[in-house]
């Protein structure tokens, strides 16, 4: 009987280590939620596939407002506000699916809207918060005929919703474990990867089951990215894991240099190989690693300055730093093919049009359209108004 016992144990300790999932506590209708963790949703047209408004860019400006420019004409097409965001602020990204503009608001509201007039389909709200941020730092996950979002619904802890994408209902939505989940989650071979604290969960895309959670030492902040085959996410202190997506083992572990860390959504994956930027009080890094091994391909150092944004455009990588570098590199070898001390600093993503000379992106001042020829900053939208220390905005080519 004592050794029955001690193999039982052992059993026990094996599957917890493997990242077995325990009781899932997933919810299916709002009958199980408290008001602050509700949703709420209206429809006010069927949604349906629409046409793109190929010369418009899609501008979440600083203060909360989302409008699409006319390139052409240079005018606002359409506006739309938050009913009641208690602060201005954008700290969202959108997502277009089928011609439709799904845009999540800080105070949780969620709408999805035709591309090229504005008309909203329907609107959604993820609980009752009015003098909170209950969307941050969030990309709306289209998939499956759901939408995936994370929400800091209270100061407990935050949730995991998936909804349902022709009318904005409830889906599924999963309490997790700690609050202020900033961190957009991953849709991957019909699963939903996301992290709270220092767990990593993953889902079954359709049904909220709950299929594996692991627990590490450190607080996983970093954007979960794939290569097709692993699943990858940094921690605060300064190690890169690739996880099994059918366990979430870990496979291998990169150390990123002493005193270097806060990956967070800065990394890429393309052609089996990671691309990722770190920063550090006196240097900030890019790094390539196979995403196979885990091996080190090469590094970037950006000495006194902080990595704020990458992207992969064409066949090289992108970005710009606190310092308002803009820089290129060429991913085979990390050399520096363009760089460019700017006069505005960039508080979005960049925006590259069919213009090879061309690219975009949001300052405190407006849209800057930037040439590579000539090295110019021009102002194609200018602000009314400037605000000290925008957060953030986030540009999107319509295409």
């Amino acid at each position: 009987m004592k050794h029955k016992l001690i193999a039982l144990l052992f059993v026990f300790a094996f599957a917890n280590m493997s990242g077995q999932a325990p009781a899932s506590k997933t919810n299916y209708t709002n009958s199980n939620l408290p008001a602050e963790e509700a949703v709420t949703n209206k429809s006010l047209k069927p949604l349906k596939k629409i046409s793109l408004d190929d010369t418009s860019i899609l501008i979440y400006d600083y203060d909360g407002s989302l409008f699409s420019w006319d390139l052409e004409v240079e005018s606002i097409v359409w506006t739309i506000k938050a009913s009641d965001a208690h602060t201005e602020m954008c700290a969202n990204k959108i997502t277009i699916h089928d011609g439709v503009v799904y845009i999540p608001f800080i105070n949780g509201e969620i709408y999805a809207v035709d591309n090229g007039t504005g008309t909203i389909f329907w609107k959604s709200r993820l609980g009752n918060i009015t003098d909170q941020i209950v969307l941050k730092d969030q990309t709306p996950i289209i998939a499956n005929g759901k939408l995936f979002i994370t929400a800091q619904n209270q100061n407990q802890s935050s949730n995991l919703y998936a909804l349902d994408l022709k009318d904005g209902s409830l889906a599924w939505n999963y309490k997790l474990d700690t609050p202020n989940n900033d961190i957009e989650p991953l849709f991957f071979d019909n699963k939903i990867f996301t992290q709270s604290g220092t767990n990593v969960y993953c889902f079954e895309a359709n049904t909220g089951k709950l299929l594996y959670q692991k627990s590490f030492d450190e607080t996983m902040t970093g954007k979960p990215v794939t290569d097709g085959e692993s699943v990858f996410i940094a921690g605060d202190k300064n190690w890169l894991y690739a996880l099994k997506p059918n366990s979430l083992d870990v496979l291998w572990q990169f150390k990123i240099d002493e005193n270097q860390n806060n990956v967070k959504e800065r990394i890429v994956c393309h052609d089996k190989k990671l691309y990722f930027a770190a920063q550090g009080p006196e240097v900030s890094s890019i790094y390539a690693v196979d995403s196979k091994t885990g091996t080190q391909l090469w590094k970037t150092d950006f000495k006194g300055d902080n990595v704020q944004y990458i992207v992969k455009e064409v066949d090289n990588l992108w970005g710009y730093t606190l310092n308002k570098k803009l820089f290129e590199l060429d991913l085979s070898n990390g050399e520096i093919a363009f760089e460019e001390k700017l006069t505005t600093l960039p508080i979005s993503n960049i925006e590259f049009p069919a213009d090879d000379n061309l690219l975009y992106y949001y300052c405190d001042a407006g849209l800057i359209q930037f040439d590579l020829k000539e090295k110019d900053e021009n102002v194609y939208y200018m602000r009314t108004s400037l605000k000290d220390d925008p957060y953030s905005a986030y540009l999107k080519i319509i295409r």
